[in-house]
């Protein structure tokens, strides 16, 4: 689920880069080199701008300088301000071309060929949405057949920042679907437009900022993260990073030490980061390190959480008197390391190593201490190895390698899960919104695509307000109605086989829940598509058909139901419980049985919940279980992977849910 596309850097290196991103917000290097774009990259030749609205065109010119633009017959004009960005305002056109836009200012002019214009969408989210074509089912004729010059496909740049850029660090370009371009490009974004424009006939530009494992607060702006109230702390210790990487790092190690100290079970005195700590919970790690999984432990061998690790080194008094940069191999997927009880670094990412720069002082002649706190969410964990990956790298080039012998302690699940540094890539606060949406600008869309919500399962309870402020806050910079479709969670891990709490459920109904209150948002059931084996379904085909359906309801105002079977209302009938559902196509079906499978009638208790036998009549489903007169509450299809078997007429599922029982 999880990638490593971290870049890992000496302090020196991150300041510099904080520097360069600070210098492209306040004044882009561009208004002052004569050879440079007038226009933003996002206007490139191949472009698609969107139909039916005013097109905002924008970019860098010299201060004070007059900007002409020239596009399809229409002109318009603005000033470049004293930072050199400029925008200008052409009139609404509608689908069509190609057309040529052409930007001029003093004795300078840019020329962008091959533009049309149609509907532009965002694709945005984690891997499942970054999932290439070259991955999707029947990728091979897929890749094979695609040829369509009237749809258009930009890739933003995998790059995080703690500040909002201004424009891209790396080269982009709009590419026409063929072979050779469509096979590195989202297959849920492709797919999408590929079945839409079936039905709407019109040039599709789509924009793909994906990265794998994100979570939610990754892509939403600082501003709109202060509204929550929940994140404050954390964004403050992101705004001194900017400014000084090596003290915020300090003060979020103390924030994740108070997290830790917090918890329900932890004694005052386990303090695991701290040089002087003897607790005797530490046993030694294998010398070569590595996945903990294939350390031969029963107890690690399926273990997804925390471990701790920790080993000291000894200087000599020349050697702690230096700089020094602490060099660890990669850990998957998340460290919080301390040296001599002091936070040095965090990172996310499994595939790269750390380098964390040490504050002066901090080492010292004798014995050093180096704790590093591991969380691994999926699959393989642990710090890699061997021991002589890690070590200390001393300003006069010395090395001293930590290879005296690492100790571990596993942390119980039930401490839940720690805080992430607020910058880190996929895992941060904004980190993803500063460094792949910022950068887009305000560039006119139709709508967004967000697939996203599998890194954010273990905080399920947050997930409706978070989707919310990533749509206004996604609104505020795009457009007041945009809309927005959201991909409901696939079906991942073993089917159930009793009712059971469901962290993957919860947040699918939060999804759910944040859909329904909004005339333009949209959701797309993917409960039968998924894979129990594959956090990855390649059916990619099936869900850009849904998502064409969402679109053609809630953008485009179709009156066919958008997502298969809702439900409406629950009711009592004697011992029995109703459900009524709406947006029914052609009846409800029962796959493979007189009635359906995967209803829950449920008390206020936890642990109540228990399967229910369920008749079709009409739109209603009538459920029977033993103390159905007690019952609170109805669930629906409510596990990672569950079985569900209620379809319509149109073949769509009726997804999952949970809703309170009417009296």
């Amino acid at each position: 689920m999880s990638r490593a596309r971290l870049r890992t850097r000496a302090t020196r290196t991150l300041l510099a880069g904080v520097a360069f991103a600070l210098a492209a917000v306040a004044a882009p290097a561009t208004a002052a080199d004569p050879t440079a774009s007038l226009l933003h990259p996002m206007f490139d030749d191949h472009a698609v701008l969107q139909r039916d609205q005013p097109v905002r065109v924008y970019g860098v010119a010299p201060a004070g300088q007059t900007v002409r633009v020239e596009f399809a017959g229409k002109r318009a004009r603005a000033r470049a301000s004293d930072d050199g960005r400029w925008e200008a305002q052409l009139p609404a056109f509608e689908a069509g071309g190609p057309h040529t836009l052409v930007v001029t200012a003093g004795d300078r002019s840019q020329r962008v060929s091959d533009v049309l214009v149609g509907d532009v969408w965002l694709c945005s989210g984690q891997s499942n949405m970054e999932l290439q074509v070259w991955r999707a089912l029947d990728a091979r004729a897929e890749m094979a057949g695609a040829g369509n010059d009237r749809i258009r496909m930009f890739t933003v740049p995998q790059v995080s920042d703690v500040v909002p850029k201004a424009a891209f660090s790396e080269t982009v370009e709009w590419q026409p679907v063929k072979p050779e371009t469509v096979r590195e490009f989202s297959a849920a974004c492709y797919f999408f437009a590929r079945e839409l424009q079936k039905q709407v006939d019109v040039p599709m530009g789509l924009i793909d900022a994906s990265w794998g494992g994100s979570r939610i607060q990754a892509w939403t702006s600082g501003e709109a993260l202060r509204t929550l109230g929940d994140y404050d702390a954390e964004l403050d210790v992101l705004g001194r990073y900017a400014d000084d990487a090596v003290a915020a790092v300090g003060e979020w190690g103390t924030l994740w030490q108070d997290w830790w100290s917090a918890r329900g079970g932890i004694d005052a005195d386990d303090r695991p980061w701290a040089a002087d700590e003897a607790s005797g919970a530490w046993r030694a790690a294998p010398e070569q390190l590595g996945a903990w999984e294939r350390w031969g432990e029963s107890e690690l061998a399926e273990f997804n959480g925390m471990v701790w690790y920790r080993t000291t080194v000894e200087l000599d008094a020349a050697q702690a008197a230096q700089g020094a940069t602490l060099v660890l191999g990669p850990a998957d997927e998340i460290d919080m390391t301390w040296v001599n009880g002091r936070g040095v670094g965090s990172t996310y990412g499994a595939g790269a190593g750390r380098e964390y720069a040490l504050p002066a002082g901090l080492l010292r002649a004798g014995g050093n201490t180096i704790v590093v706190n591991v969380l691994d969410t999926y699959r393989d964990g642990g710090l890699a190895g061997p021991a002589s990956a890690h070590l200390l790298r001393l300003a006069d080039g010395s090395e001293v390698p930590l290879d005296g012998g690492w100790r571990y302690r596993v942390v119980p699940p039930e401490l839940g899960t720690p805080p992430r540094a607020p910058w880190q890539s996929a895992a941060g606060l904004s980190t993803l919104y500063n460094g792949m949406i910022a950068p887009i600008g305000r560039y006119g869309l139709r709508g967004a695509l967000w697939y996203q919500g599998e890194s954010n399962t273990f905080e399920h309870d947050r997930y409706a307000q978070l989707l919310r402020a990533l749509r206004s806050d996604w609104r505020n910079r795009f457009g007041a109605d945009l809309p927005l479709l959201v991909v409901q969670l696939a079906n991942y891990g073993a089917a159930p086989t009793a009712p059971t709490d469901s962290d993957w459920a919860a947040l699918r109904e939060a999804q759910r829940a944040v859909a329904a209150e909004d005339r333009n948002t949209g959701l797309a059931v993917t409960i039968d598509i998924g894979d129990r084996y594959d956090i990855h379904p390649t059916n990619k085909q099936e869900l850009g058909r849904r998502l064409a359906r969402v679109a053609r309801h809630v953008v485009y105002g179709e009156s066919l139901p958008p997502s298969g079977p809702v439900p409406a209302s629950t009711s009592r009938n004697g011992d029995a419980v109703l459900v009524r559902f709406d947006d029914v196509s052609d009846g409800l079906l029962a796959y493979g049985a007189a009635g359906p499978i995967g209803f829950e009638l449920c008390g206020a208790d936890a642990g109540s919940c228990r399967y229910a036998q369920a008749e079709l009549a009409g739109d209603r489903v009538t459920l029977r279980a033993s103390g159905a007169g007690d019952a609170t509450r109805v669930r629906y299809c409510w596990a990672d992977s569950p079985v569900c078997t209620l379809f319509d007429g149109a073949g769509l599922p009726a997804g999952p849910f949970e809703l309170p029982v009417t009296p």
